[in-house]
């Protein structure tokens, strides 16, 4: 990214496209942005990250810089107040919280928060609130989602279900149990035996996207998948639970099957059908932020990244989203480079294309 303006010219009117989007952050102090870019005050002769909380100067007073160093070659110094030449509060923060959570994970039996506020410095109230706020669920919550990842991993190979549950660090069976659907969908001896007594009906049909399967449990909506081959995706969905009972769809079954369809053709009508969402707590928290993606625009890797307060983990929000399985009800297709062209799509990018085309003249009809 080449300097827009310098301080001796301040930007003039006709704004690029993406000063238009950065001068919104600056607006908004948008912290997703922040390390993207800086931004420089001809006024005040200091530059700035996105979020400093200072006064908001006249827009044709601001110039933006890739870098700091960009900035001060232009003459800038950096603000005394955001500090953009250091790492940022929430950075610094979020190294404490990987810390924390790297402790977790070692850990045999999760850490008290007194033992992990001590780790990292900071008292156990504000500690709490800092975990929540950057990792965004609260450090027992972490310990027990890591844990249940745990058991996951453990059912595969062990020799019981009992001893998977230990083994993963959880003290009482009982309590694993109390919350065993939500982590895998199903009870600890079906997940361990590929879903052996699970029921999941589901239906092969046609859509404009080509060949689509829709599969469902009791709970609701478990996959939608898309491709080019009807027989492709039942393996696919046979992959997933190999010893389920999978059921093809009856009568009823097509109500559902058609509102599915639906979706797919007018995506921005929504899906009003419940959907089972199996994954890590971190997958969750991507999928929901997806899920708040308006019909029509588009969020980038990084910014779904800095939304749920984890902006450095960009990989692991792209593969949060590979490993999506509904596709459309929770919108991947919506999320693309940071230069705003399209990335991979688990369902092919030229699905990814239609279905952003349909909901962006769909937004533009309306009135």
């Amino acid at each position: 990214m080449q300097r827009l303006s310098d301080r001796r010219r301040p930007a003039e009117a006709g704004h690029t496209r993406a000063e238009t989007t950065y001068w919104n952050a600056v607006r908004t102090r948008d912290r997703v942005f922040d390390g993207m870019f800086y931004y420089s005050v001809a006024t005040t002769g200091v530059y700035c990250r996105p979020s400093c909380p200072a006064r908001l100067a006249k827009r044709e007073n601001v110039a933006f810089h890739a870098t700091c160093e960009d900035a001060e070659r232009a003459g800038f110094r950096p603000c005394r107040r955001c500090r953009p030449n250091e790492p940022s509060l929430h950075d610094r923060y979020a190294a404490k919280v990987a810390e924390a959570c790297r402790l977790i994970e070692e850990a045999e039996e999760a850490p008290t928060l007194a033992t992990l506020a001590r780790a990292t410095g900071l008292s156990p109230y504000h500690f709490h609130r800092v975990f929540k706020a950057v990792a965004g669920l609260t450090p027992k919550a972490y310990a027990v989602a890591h844990r249940q990842k745990r058991v996951r991993e453990t059912l595969k190979r062990s020799t019981s279900v009992t001893e998977a549950i230990h083994a993963a660090g959880f003290n009482s069976s009982g309590r694993f149990y109390a919350g065993s659907a939500g982590a895998l969908g199903m009870t600890p001896t079906d997940f361990r035996s590929g879903g052996a007594n699970a029921e999941i009906r589901f239906a092969v049909g046609e859509c404009s996207l080509g060949s689509i399967l829709v599969a469902a449990s009791d709970k609701g909506i478990a996959a939608i998948l898309l491709g080019d081959d009807p027989e492709a995706l039942v393996h696919d969905l046979e992959d997933r639970f190999p010893k389920a009972n999978l059921i093809g769809g009856d009568r009823a079954f097509e109500d559902v099957m058609a509102k599915v369809v639906g979706l797919v053709e007018a995506p921005e009508t929504g899906l009003d059908l419940p959907l089972d969402v199996r994954g890590t707590a971190f997958q969750h928290r991507v999928w929901q932020a997806l899920r708040e993606i308006p019909a029509g625009t588009t969020a980038t890797y990084s910014e779904i990244a800095g939304r749920i307060g984890m902006p450095k983990a960009v990989r692991a929000v792209a593969s949060a989203c590979a490993a999506n399985k509904i596709a459309v009800a929770i919108p991947c297709h919506r999320v693309v480079r940071n230069d705003g062209t399209l990335s991979g799509y688990r369902w092919g990018v030229e699905r990814k294309r239609k279905l952003l085309e349909r909901e962006s003249h769909a937004s533009r009809a309306t009135p």
